[in-house]
């Protein structure tokens, strides 16, 4: 596959902005560099992205551990570790790696995470994000995974990183060992709480697929940046980036997508899907319109507790 697929170059020629996305589409590669492997080794959380192999709907899930469970295991190689039995770092300290719903076993039914299946199978596309509050750095690398004794590794097809913008800054964080998570609810529609808990959000993970591979990207905005317009629907402004057009490209050829909203301070996440279509306004001015057709509610579903934010001065403000 090129730099680009059919849906990203119809998005770019429509804006106009073919030159500035060929300019920045040679950041992209294959090869994992030594200063993204070090970035790699030091984060807590991936968010990944991909398609359940059974139902074929696109979700995203957050994996934790302690600081090398996600590391470059070669040139083009990416390992992480899933096993809570095994340590984050060969030798080293002992991480907890959880999924935002599977984080451990529960006295009640507890609900596997969505992405159980795909992270087992060989040679699910995958696309995963690490993103630090702490420096407002975020890579990504998507490419075909493969399990592994210990977890899975994904070789390779895109490595690239972002610009800081729309990232909160989150100084510090800490890790709970010991605490009980909720019970996971599955949903066909938002309810009071989970809607509010969409308008407080200052962050989201988007998944999106195509036919040859999968993407997560990050999206942030003052708190209220995403509308919840009804119990099955959200919209949110597709605010100006790097002119690629990865994830409004997937939409384009195909529609389906997967949310991930998590509570930066508790813990709790909620991951949808459905699918998403991109709306363009006479203004120049994009929107996300989302269609919701299932759910699942974690509270505390994460260990990680991260201070409060400092917004990014990228944010627009939020119009009423």
């Amino acid at each position: 596959m090129g730099t680009y697929h059919a849906g990203s170059l119809a998005v770019q020629e429509l804006l106009g902005v073919r030159d500035r996305a060929d300019h920045v589409g040679r950041s992209l590669g294959q090869d994992i560099k030594p200063v993204a492997a070090a970035f790699l080794e030091l984060q807590p959380l991936l968010v990944v992205g991909a398609a359940d192999p059974g139902t074929g709907r696109v979700w995203a899930s957050a994996l934790t551990g302690a600081p090398g469970f996600v590391r470059a295991t070669g040139p083009r190689r990416m390992s992480v570790v899933t096993d809570r039995r095994q340590g984050g770092r060969p030798g080293g300290e002992q991480g907890r790696v959880r999924s935002a719903a599977a984080a451990g076993p529960h006295p009640h039914d507890a609900i596997d995470d969505p992405l159980t299946a795909a992270l087992k199978t060989q040679g699910t596309r995958i696309g995963t994000i690490a993103l630090d509050p702490r420096t407002r750095r975020r890579m990504r690398l998507n490419g075909r995974l493969g399990p592994t004794p210990r977890g899975f590794a994904v070789e390779a097809d895109q490595v690239f990183s972002n610009c800081p913008k729309y990232i909160q800054r989150r100084e510090t964080y800490e890790t709970l060992e010991d605490r009980t998570p909720g019970i996971p609810t599955r949903l066909t529609e938002l309810g009071p709480q989970q809607a509010e808990f969409v308008r407080a959000a200052d962050t989201f993970f988007l998944a999106t697929v195509h036919p040859a591979g999968a993407d997560v990207s990050h999206r942030g905005g003052n708190p209220g940046f995403v509308q919840v317009t009804s119990p099955h629907e959200l919209t949110w402004p597709d605010y100006p980036g790097n002119a690629m057009f990865l994830t409004l490209g997937n939409l384009r050829s195909t529609p389906s997508a997967g949310l991930l909203f998590l509570d930066w301070t508790t813990g709790t996440t909620l991951q949808l899907t459905g699918e998403a279509r991109a709306e363009f306004t006479a203004a120049g001015e994009r929107n996300v319109r989302f269609t919701l057709a299932e759910a699942l509610w974690a509270p505390a579903a994460l260990p990680l507790r991260w201070s409060a934010p400092e917004y990014s001065p990228a944010n627009p403000d939020v119009r009423d």
